[in-house]
């Protein structure tokens, strides 16, 4: 009988360069995640892995160990000044990854009444945004921007459409001015791009606080007004750490989404382009291919034992969406049940506050372009394309498109009462407004 061989690590993975630890990092992870996710299964259903040069984690890859960290807060906490590592000098200062785990006074990275408080503001403030307007401004934003270049019967769907959607439509639902509204487009890519990224985060983070000044003195009906307004009476500095919150993680993996989704539909025959099959499309992204593959950030509270492993207090410990979701033993389980019972929106008390909206607004964006260009094709072979470096995000670098060029659609007539604020609103501070961001150029479009 043929002895059991070893696992053997994938093509070029260099874990015996890293302590034995399998780097979720590099050319070769974004080629071919699932390879990794195979190897690391052979550890038990927790896995060591390295998130960057000296950065080590415990990865959880098994869907039901997923949910019992996810779960239990009691034995898991999510205040990230609890990370050992961190505290010991142990990551470099320069890491790429330290600014997605380190501390920040909101709701993701806290616990206990401190959580409850900051989490009902937000998942108040969320519920009350109207799926009309909601569908209404997503097609608004997916129009102007196949208007930009639908002429040229080309475009890369991820620069021009998936990239740029999500920041338009969240602008509008925060309610930022042109100005603000530019820099927070400018923010949130240079944090994502990796171009500048402390000079980004500092653009973003002064472009919110402006926001909140502005809606102190001139509240209005968005988001930023509603979460203001709560009964939980957010600080200054509270407001501007939520509101970051929301738009850094409602912008990243909604731009993520659609773009999987879009690679989904223009390279499985099966979906056909049939706009009744987007919803069936979307859910398979969400199984086999989620924008967030690698996240939820959570510490142990002690020294304990989990899923067969021994853990110190205040070791990171990541869940890995897109292996536990893809895991042998959920196959079966997923076509007997509910095709929405995956994590790619996370579970428990820290699940994602806004998928419903995300979900309306990846729907809407789908069927509007494909509604617009109806013989959308990909313009590359599949197998040319790559996807973007890094242990959490899932995302394409570029989806070239090809289409039967069309002619720009006019501008809505009818205006809209919840309109976002004009240009000439957003001087708070004194400052004039240059309008020759993105954002400014949609207004400007919009009220032409």
């Amino acid at each position: 009988m043929d002895q059991p061989t070893a696992p053997v690590p994938p093509p070029g993975c260099p874990a015996h360069n890293s302590g034995g630890r399998v780097p979720l990092y590099g050319p070769e992870f974004a080629a071919d995640p699932q390879a990794y996710y195979s190897y690391l299964r052979h550890y038990g259903p927790t896995a060591p892995v390295e998130l960057s040069p000296g950065v080590e984690a415990t990865l959880v890859t098994d869907y039901a160990t997923a949910l019992q960290l996810l779960q239990d807060s009691g034995s898991f906490r999510k205040d990230a000044r609890r990370w050992r590592d961190l505290n010991e000098g142990k990551i470099p200062p320069d890491s790429p990854v330290a600014p997605v785990l380190a501390y920040r006074p909101n709701c993701m990275f806290s616990d206990g009444a401190e959580h409850l408080r900051l989490r009902q503001a937000v998942t108040d403030s969320m519920a009350r945004v109207d799926s009309r307007r909601l569908s209404r401004s997503t097609e608004q934003v997916s129009d102007y921007l196949i208007a930009q270049f639908g002429s040229r019967g080309s475009a890369d769907l991820l620069a021009d459409y998936a990239k740029q959607l999500p920041l338009f439509v969240f602008n509008e639902l925060f309610g930022c001015p042109a100005d603000i509204g530019d820099r927070v487009v400018y923010g949130i890519s240079g944090m994502f791009d990796g171009v500048n990224a402390e000079r980004a985060v500092g653009v973003l983070f002064g472009a919110v606080g402006e926001l909140v000044a502005l809606k102190r003195a001139r509240p209005g009906d968005d988001v930023t007004s509603w979460l203001m307004q709560h009964q939980a009476a957010l600080t200054d500095e509270e407001m501007v750490h939520q509101l970051a919150l929301l738009l850094v993680a409602g912008n990243e993996p909604l731009r993520n989404l659609i773009g999987n989704t879009l690679h989904r539909l223009l390279t499985h025959d099966a979906y056909a382009h049939q706009g009744g099959l987007i919803d069936e499309a979307i859910d398979d992204t969400l199984w086999e291919n989620p924008p967030m593959q690698n996240l939820a950030p959570h510490y142990p509270a002690s020294d304990m034992e989990f899923a067969g492993q021994k853990l110190q207090a205040g070791d990171l410990m990541l869940v890995s969406f897109a292996a536990a979701n893809t895991g042998p033993a959920l196959t079966a389980a997923r076509q007997a049940g509910s095709n929405r019972a995956h994590l790619a929106w996370s579970a428990g008390p820290h699940a994602c506050p806004s998928k419903e909206p995300a979900r309306q607004i990846t729907v809407t964006a789908i069927e509007n372009l494909l509604n617009k260009l109806p013989d959308v094709e990909l313009a590359v072979p599949e197998d040319s394309l790559t996807w973007r470096p890094g242990p959490f995000n899932r995302g394409l670098v570029a989806l070239p498109a090809r289409f039967t060029p069309v002619a720009a659609a006019p501008r809505p007539a009818a205006a809209r009462p919840e309109a976002p604020a004009r240009p000439e609103t957003a001087q708070p501070t004194g400052r004039k407004s240059e309008r020759s961001g993105v954002w400014s150029q949609f207004l400007n479009w919009l009220t032409r």
